[in-house]
């Protein structure tokens, strides 16, 4: 078995190293074979040239270095693509995740049959008003929209088989939702597995209560894609056809009012006077966009090609 360890990380200089010793401790204890993939987001301090110090030292040591920061999710998109390892773990390089959790990782993937194994932080050394109790309020959120049930679902440390890093496509912020990515990829065997969390020994935290607002934003836009990722029209077109309907049988409900008032010799009003006239017409215009978005947004799938997600500008032993 080989084991790869995808290592995402924004200005960790003083953590790098002791790290480094910690997981390599472990993989020796083990006899494990592996490789440590380092995924500098633009890191503004030595992160890199630790790594690079690293890599001289530990040829398993590799990395990969963007030219800024663009994001968790993107790191681990890189690490993903270029992870080699039967089995991948990812992990946070601020010390908050325990290496000595790894093994018991892989036996739940390679025993037991986990498609993907998330760690839990049952017991937090974070704060409760602006951490913890946000942190339930999500997770609590993500399980009644997405299904999968988990109670952590950020938990940096997860362990992967390799078939599933290679078959789910991690974008944007989604760094969140990967284990209903992987469901909705068609993975279904998702375990848990409660891990200690280590209080930060260095630094600050790089994520604020915007993290949250992001999250929910993000959940709405994981649920739609779950849904109608690969189907717009049936979203869009539905809407706008059922909205179309009923301001056209409005708008032929007022005038057949109008002419039976007028067939009985009682006064009328002319069509454009009447407010009900101008609300029906909205609605029919509306019908129509949301139907054009959702035949634009079949156009798009069609014809699509995958954008540029970030840019690298160093690699090391890749």
């Amino acid at each position: 078995m080989y084991l790869s360890i995808v290592i995402p990380l924004l200005n960790e200089e003083e953590s790098l190293r002791e790290l480094h010793q910690w997981i390599t401790s472990v993989m020796q204890k083990n006899n494990y074979a592996y490789e440590i993939l380092f995924i500098d987001d633009g890191s503004t301090d030595d992160s890199w040239k630790i790594i690079e110090s690293l890599s001289a030292e530990n040829p398993q040591v590799k990395g990969i270095r963007f030219m800024r920061n663009f994001g968790k999710s993107q790191a681990l998109h890189a690490g993903f693509a270029q992870a080699k390892g039967d089995v991948v773990i990812t992990m946070d390089a601020d010390l908050q995740d325990n290496p000595e959790e790894i093994p018991e990782l892989i036996d739940m993937i390679q025993n037991q049959g986990y498609d993907l194994v998330s760690g839990w932080k049952k017991k937090r050394y974070d704060s409760v008003v602006t951490k913890n109790l946000p942190s339930k309020l999500f997770n609590w959120a993500a399980r009644q929209t997405s299904g999968v049930q988990l109670n952590d679902f950020n938990c940096g440390l997860k362990a992967y088989n390799q078939e599933v890093v290679k078959n789910i496509e991690v974008s944007g912020e989604m760094h969140r939702y990967i284990p209903v990515l992987a469901k909705n990829a068609g993975f279904n065997k998702i375990g848990e597995k409660v891990v200690q969390h280590q209080a930060r020994k260095y630094g600050e935290t790089k994520f604020g209560m915007n993290r949250f607002i992001n999250g929910f934003l993000d959940l709405i836009t994981i649920w739609f894609l779950s849904k109608f990722g690969k189907r717009p029209m049936h979203l869009f077109g539905a809407l706008g056809v059922v909205m179309f309907l009923i301001g056209f049988l409005s708008t032929g409900f007022i005038i057949t009012f109008k002419l039976v008032k007028l067939y009985a010799g009682f006064s009328t009003i002319l069509v454009t006077d009447n407010p009900l006239f101008y609300i029906a017409l909205t609605t029919m215009i509306i019908g129509t966009q949301l139907f054009l978005a959702g035949f634009l947004g079949e156009i798009i799938l069609r014809t699509k090609n995958n954008e540029e997600r970030y840019k690298i500008s160093k690699q090391i032993n890749l």
